[in-house]
């Protein structure tokens, strides 16, 4: 379903993604950790063309991204929907204008189905009802389920979560996950979810990657990368504060007299 083929990208002199390539299957969950700064989210932003590669090649359902015209963007912005960090909701909307605001901007879809199609977007995230309030009188949980509601609401193949349980409570966290595994198995879709919360990773993944130093480094199941006796891996998902990366961190940050 994604297919990223050495796909450089450099911001000034800083290489954030270095000749990676990743492969997606149809239908899974792939689970993208690595430390904050690492380019998780930056890989994202590539597959849906917010930033294009520097080299490389990306492909959706066989179609190179960085080729398409404008109009077939469009479309195929309606397959893939993204879930950003922080919910970007719109303070001016109500929820329900936020939930529906791809359907309106993409579709010539009736009002009536709209309305229909938004509550129903809502309540599968455990959201009924709330479509007129406004985003501030929302609960930063609740932001979170109306983004994933949007994110649904053009029943798109494929899903992308960037650190979708960042800034909440550990129970509000682990209700998310049970949200993704549930509209992954409802509604059949691919999904690529970025994070560096471990618990998360574990219980949502089919397969998880490790990305470091811009380039894929590990790549398994949960019990895979657990079992992993790789010492940059073991002593990131362990959280662990002696290991490789913040030697080679020290090293990189050290002052040259």
């Amino acid at each position: 379903m994604i297919d990223i083929q050495n796909v450089c990208k450099n911001f000034g002199s800083k290489k954030v993604l270095d000749n990676l390539s990743l492969k997606v299957n149809t239908g899974e969950t792939c689970v993208i950790i690595g430390r904050s700064g690492c380019g998780k989210s930056v890989l994202l932003k590539h597959i849906v063309r917010i930033l294009r590669p520097d080299s490389g090649r990306i492909f959706i359902d066989d179609k190179e991204v960085d080729k398409l015209s404008e109009e077939d963007m469009d479309a195929l912005r309606l397959k893939v929907s993204m879930v950003f960090q922080g919910g970007a909701l719109f303070d001016s909307m109500t929820v329900g204008e936020n939930v529906g605001f791809g359907l309106i901007e993409h579709t010539n879809i009736g009002h009536k189905e709209l309305l229909e199609r938004i509550e129903e977007s809502l309540c599968m995230v455990d959201l009924c009802g709330v479509g007129n309030l406004m985003p501030s009188e929302l609960s930063g949980g609740m932001k979170k389920r109306v983004a994933l509601a949007r994110a649904i609401c053009v029943r798109p193949e494929i899903i992308l979560y960037d650190e979708p349980t960042t800034g909440v409570d550990p129970i509000t966290a682990d209700s998310i996950n049970e949200l993704i595994r549930s509209l992954h198995d409802k509604l059949k879709v691919t999904s690529v979810v970025v994070t560096h919360d471990m618990k998360s990773a574990y219980k949502i993944a089919d397969r998880v990657v490790m990305m470091y130093q811009g380039k894929i480094i590990a790549d398994g199941t949960s019990e895979q990368i657990q079992k992993t006796d790789h010492p940059v891996v073991y002593q990131f998902i362990n959280g662990l504060a002696q290991g490789p990366i913040t030697e080679t961190l020290e090293h990189d940050n050290k002052v040259v007299l």
